[in-house]
């Protein structure tokens, strides 16, 4: 495989970036497969993020956004996928205070129904056990489970 040119890679990141967000170490990552030297990589990102193809708190809040409304996640889980994605501190908990604790349970109080009906257990204990344990594998926080559960379990 030949090497890539800077031209070469810029414009393929560029064409990738374009089509759907991406983050710095995504594509930093890309071009270190590529083999390209630190200081090529350092100025394709710094075009890159001067033309908008990137921004990390543009990716952050689609990233967010996505992960909530279609996977189902949970805050914990988003939290984590963020860090493992380097973005920034300040901007994962900015991006992750926009969302509201009313869309979490919008999410979660379907999720746990669903679960309700295909799980079995000997007591209400238990099942409680078993969504408990589900929703937190989910990423969503202990207080938010327990209202959920607490309002299901009031409304039998």
């Amino acid at each position: 495989m030949k090497q890539k040119t800077g031209q070469e890679a810029y414009l393929q990141l560029a064409a990738l970036c374009a089509q759907s967000e991406h983050c710095q170490w995504e594509m930093t990552e890309k071009m270190r497969r590529w083999g390209l030297d630190e200081k090529t990589q350092a100025s394709i990102m710094a075009r890159l993020i001067k033309e908008r193809y990137i921004d990390d708190e543009r990716y952050a809040r689609a990233f967010v956004k996505d992960k909530v409304r279609y996977n189902k996640w949970g805050r914990r889980k988003v939290e984590q996928a963020l860090w493992q994605k380097h973005i920034a501190e300040d901007i994962r908990q900015l991006v992750l205070d926009e969302v509201d604790e009313e869309e979490y349970l919008e999410v979660l109080r379907p999720l746990l129904k669903q679960k309700r009906k295909t799980t079995k257990a000997q007591s209400d204990y238990e099942m409680n056990q078993k969504l408990l344990r589900f929703a937190l594998s989910r990423g969503f926080t202990f207080d938010l489970i327990r209202q959920c559960i607490e309002v299901e379990d009031e409304e039998e």
